[in-house]
């Protein structure tokens, strides 16, 4: 008989098996909402949901919901009261992330309700121990133009969204669970790159690794993930994970930086203007 290993599913030996990838999601996604809400982010329940928004944060992953658990007719209540809360909000857009922490019937409730599977992501788990005594250092706040600057590139963000970003990393720099590090472009004023990562409760989230494009391919991305693991352990994190589009570019540059695809979360929206 083959080889089973019982800590994988049996019909995809590259995901955790369906307990443990849900014991294991909802530690991630605590420590990601612990993120959100940092300065002046809410976390709360919806029906059967747990929603975090932070006015002073853009990003989607600072304003989600996840964890929907409960029966189809919860889920679908749930989903509907999503709508209206994320459009009190001031959203653009209502979002769910689903991962094994939400109901397995998750995409017809929301071919139902009017949602649209908009992104197929990964998580992925750090399991290679390197350290590093590169060039990375800590974002200070004359770095914060530069920071943002990237972000707006990368993310499309618009001017006011680039200045509530500016604010929100001001307020992670001094944060004790936020780590912010960069490498200096040679010969020029600016960084050449940045990471964000963040610690919660014993888990480290590596949050965002933007390279400048000219500096790209030369292993500035590898190093600042390097360090950022680095810096997330020695703040109490006994696992790393980070978050990529399930088969791009990404997962494989932090599979090349030793982690291993653990389990798939689909992202979900609906946009608030298509509501009124």
């Amino acid at each position: 008989m083959p080889r089973v290993d019982p800590l994988h599913d049996p019909d995809d030996e590259s995901l955790l098996d369906p307990r443990q990838a849900r014991d294991l999601a909802g530690l991630v996604e605590t420590a990601r909402l612990a993120s959100a809400v940092v300065r002046y982010g809410l976390r709360t329940k919806v029906g059967v949901a747990t929603v975090v928004l932070n006015q002073d944060n853009p990003l989607p992953a600072a304003n989600h919901a996840c964890a929907l658990w409960g029966t189809g007719a919860q889920v679908a209540s749930t989903m509907l009261e999503l709508e209206q809360v994320f459009a009190e909000a001031g959203r653009s857009e209502a979002v769910i992330f689903a991962s094994p922490t939400t109901v397995g019937d998750i995409e017809g409730i929301a071919d139902d309700t009017l949602w649209r599977a908009v992104e197929e992501q990964v998580v992925l788990l750090h399991r290679v121990r390197d350290d590093t005594d590169g060039q990375a250092r800590p974002v200070e706040d004359a770095d914060l133009p530069g920071v943002v600057e990237l972000y707006g590139d990368e993310t499309g963000l618009a001017d006011e969204g680039e200045r509530l970003l500016t604010r929100n990393l001001g307020h992670r720099i001094d944060e004790g669970r936020s780590v912010l590090l960069a490498i200096d472009d040679p010969g020029a004023d600016r960084v050449a790159g940045f990471v964000q990562a963040f610690v919660e409760k014993g888990v480290g989230l590596i949050e965002q690794v933007i390279v400048r494009p000219g500096r790209r391919r030369r292993g500035i991305g590898e190093e600042l993930v390097a360090a950022a693991v680095d810096e997330l352990r020695s703040r109490g994190a006994m696992l790393v994970a980070a978050h990529a589009e399930e088969g791009g570019t990404t997962q494989r540059f932090f599979e090349a930086a030793g982690f291993e695809v653990a389990y798939g979360v689909t992202a979900y929206a609906r946009r608030i203007d298509e509501l009124l």
